[in-house]
């Protein structure tokens, strides 16, 4: 197991979509590791692996005393009820902006080992999951802000202590998924 740093807003890894993952080997599981290990040292409810400069379709979670993992997800809402709250990011440290999200999702995918799993989420795990679904298609959640609010994040980004860290070129994980 190992924590890895967390690629920070400006990184284009971000801003890719992730692949999907087609061999579910000791490497995968070793990811999978990797990025429960960095979320819990880190104070995350959730982890993808873009974050940590690899570009597959994999994410983390730990919401109300739950950890959990999904490879290749498909997200779908349940029903049309929305929230609005709190949203922060690993990648964008220190910064919170209210975000409307699917109340209710349902998340299928696969697990490390390469079992079907249905995930069913509400309130937090559902923001969550489609926060970390986000990051595997490349949009960060500053991206679904309102167009004021976008600005302000924005602003306080541009002046934040740790701006400009993750306008470098990554190098990139290859993977043989």
């Amino acid at each position: 197991m190992s924590v890895t740093p967390i690629r920070l807003f400006g990184d284009p890894v971000l801003h890719r979509p992730a692949e999907p993952v087609a061999d579910f080997d000791a490497e995968l599981r070793q990811l999978v590791t990797d990025l429960t290990e960095t979320m819990r040292a880190a104070g995350g409810a959730g982890l993808a692996a873009p974050q940590i400069g690899v570009g597959l379709r994999v994410f983390t979670w730990y919401v109300d005393g739950e950890v959990g993992h999904l490879v290749n997800p498909d997200v779908a809402a349940v029903g049309e009820e929305v929230q609005d709250g709190p949203e922060g990011c690993l990648s964008i440290p220190d910064l919170r902006y209210d975000c409307r999200r699917h109340l209710h999702v349902v998340a299928s995918g696969w697990t490390m080992h390469g079992d079907p799993v249905r995930v069913e989420g509400s309130e937090l795990l559902a923001r969550a999951i489609q926060h970390e679904t986000d990051h595997l298609d490349g949009v960060l959640f500053v991206d679904r802000l309102a167009d004021a609010d976008r600005a302000a994040a924005l602003a306080e980004i541009q002046a934040a202590e740790w701006a400009g860290y993750g306008s470098y070129l990554p190098v990139v994980k290859v993977s043989p998924h």
